[in-house]
């Protein structure tokens, strides 16, 4: 298991996180803690080597990790926070784990155990059945160049605006 955490919020976050993994790293092998960024060459073997990619986010704007990993062909199991619903397709390209916050302002999981359940749970569907795995990040890889690569950003922009042209013409305004 590969975890590339770095950067924490709080000195509290990164001490935590810290002692979590020192006490995962006693009690089994092959957990390497990357703690520093990570060039984006070295990321993509990371990436296209994973079996699944997670990203437990208590609330991330737009996700732009969980597409660099299906860009590799890699399935990814995600928090359903912010803009990451936008990019994974649930039971499609990996699965959305729902997360309910303690409230608007508080962004900490209302119940941590039962989301911690849910990622695992998840996590462990994808790694516990390599048809499975192969065939979501094949799905990633098509959506993320179909939906989100510049040529289809491109495309969709010059569609939406020609609409609007269209529309604005048929009502007869200039």
């Amino acid at each position: 298991m590969v975890l590339c955490a770095g950067a924490p919020d709080t000195i509290e976050l990164a001490d935590e996180c810290k002692a979590l993994i020192e006490d995962v790293q006693k009690t089994r092998d092959g957990v390497v803690w990357i703690q520093e960024a990570v060039p984006h060459e070295e990321l993509r073997v990371l990436y296209s080597h994973a079996t699944v990619f997670a990203t437990p986010s208590l609330y991330e704007p737009f996700g732009i990790i969980n597409l660099e990993a299906m860009s590799c062909g890699t399935p990814v199991v995600g928090s359903a926070v912010g803009g990451i619903p936008e990019i994974i397709v649930d039971g499609e390209t990996g699965f959305l784990v729902p997360l309910k916050h303690v409230s608007d302002t508080d962004f900490d999981p209302a119940d941590p155990k039962a989301f911690q359940t849910d990622f695992a749970n998840k996590l462990n569907k994808v790694l516990g059945n390599p048809e499975l795995a192969k065939k979501m990040g094949e799905v990633s890889r098509k959506r993320a160049v179909d939906v989100f690569s510049w040529k289809s950003i491109a495309k969709q922009t010059y569609d939406f605006y020609a609409e609007c042209i269209e529309r604005y013409k048929r009502e007869g305004k200039r």
